[in-house]
């Protein structure tokens, strides 16, 4: 069975940058879409940014320009490189992959604190 694992989260000032990174144990097979997820305190989760195992991407609005998704498939590894951060990114980020027969995945968060 898949799990996920974030880290690299923490605290940054804004104007500042962040890696989070995403650890997948176990073999994904066939499509799926890896995401980064947001929940902000008192508000629903959100999507931040998809990847495809194919490559494709899509971004929320809010992060367009400033965030960058990726993944290393032969690593099972996928990264969110956060740069320009503002206070209004502090959230906890989650991991997610969809898939095959089913398959929803998520990781159990880590949190980013955008504060001076």
């Amino acid at each position: 069975q898949v799990q996920l694992v974030e880290s690299g989260g923490g605290l940054v000032q804004p104007g500042g940058s962040l890696r989070l990174s995403c650890a997948a144990s176990g073999t994904i097979y066939g499509y799926n879409i890896m995401g980064w997820y947001r929940q902000a305190p008192g508000q629903e989760r959100e999507l931040v940014a998809a990847i495809t195992s194919g490559g494709s991407t899509n971004y929320a609005d809010s992060v367009k320009g400033r965030f960058t998704i990726s993944r290393d498939n032969a690593k099972s590894l996928v990264y969110l490189r956060m740069n320009s951060l503002k206070p209004e990114d502090t959230a906890v980020y989650y991991c997610n992959v969809k898939g095959g027969h089913g398959m929803d995945v998520w990781g159990k968060g880590t949190l980013v604190t955008v504060s001076s």
